[in-house]
């Protein structure tokens, strides 16, 4: 895949509905024996409320989706949470929400809006992000043409993420690994053909609202 969404970090927040508090809590993860790690210590932590409900999913195309309602009622909760999961697009994910009982009943349908808002605000407070495929890109090229590079390099966008002054300079640039070939085509161009491009390793990066983290 050349781009998936995840969490940047573990979210945790709450919201009380109709005297209930509902916790939300969120994480990224890589694997089911973390995703089952994660739900185990939330629920020794919350011992004493009355559901720790949770959903997780595992793998680039979610091969693995699990849920529970841990005591709500069938299709009230668990899948209402793995819902808002899929329904975010997001990958290795694990949601665990849990409910203090305020004495007012919801009814299904009110047991789903508060499920379901337990899931979105623990999502939230984990800042959703993309992870995008890059690859690190070795430009060298004459001392000469170190401005014109650098600055329409810039211009066009690309991430620059380091300069290295050598013999000669040496630009590495992270670029999208659908934007590969273009680039490369544009650096031949700005430097009429000076220049030297080595490829890099591919790894994924963080996208936060579009922009690259690292």
């Amino acid at each position: 895949m050349e781009e998936y969404r995840t969490l940047l970090e573990s979210g945790e927040d709450e919201i009380i509905i109709e005297r209930s508090k509902f916790i939300g809590y969120a994480a990224p993860i890589t694997t089911e024996e973390e995703a089952l790690a994660f739900i185990k210590n939330l629920k020794a932590k919350h011992w004493d409320a009355n559901h720790n409900v949770h959903a997780y999913v595992v793998g680039y195309n979610n091969e693995v989706q699990r849920y529970s309602d841990d005591g709500e009622p069938s299709g009230t909760a668990g899948i209402p949470v793995l819902e808002v999961i899929k329904k975010e697009n997001l990958r290795n994910i694990v949601v665990v929400v849990t409910r203090y009982f305020g004495g007012i009943k919801l009814g299904a349908g009110g047991l789903v809006r508060a499920y379901t808002k337990g899931a979105k605000i623990g999502l939230e407070a984990g800042k959703m992000i993309s992870k995008r495929m890059y690859r690190l890109i070795e430009v060298k090229v004459d001392y000469t043409l170190l401005g014109k590079l650098q600055n329409e390099i810039l211009q066009k966008g690309y991430f620059i993420k380091e300069i290295v002054y050598e013999d000669l300079v040496n630009f590495r640039v992270l670029i999208k690994v659908n934007e590969v070939d273009g680039f490369k085509e544009a650096i031949i161009d700005w430097s009429n053909n000076r220049c030297e491009i080595i490829d890099g390793v591919e790894e994924y990066l963080t996208e936060l609202d579009g922009k690259l983290v690292v």
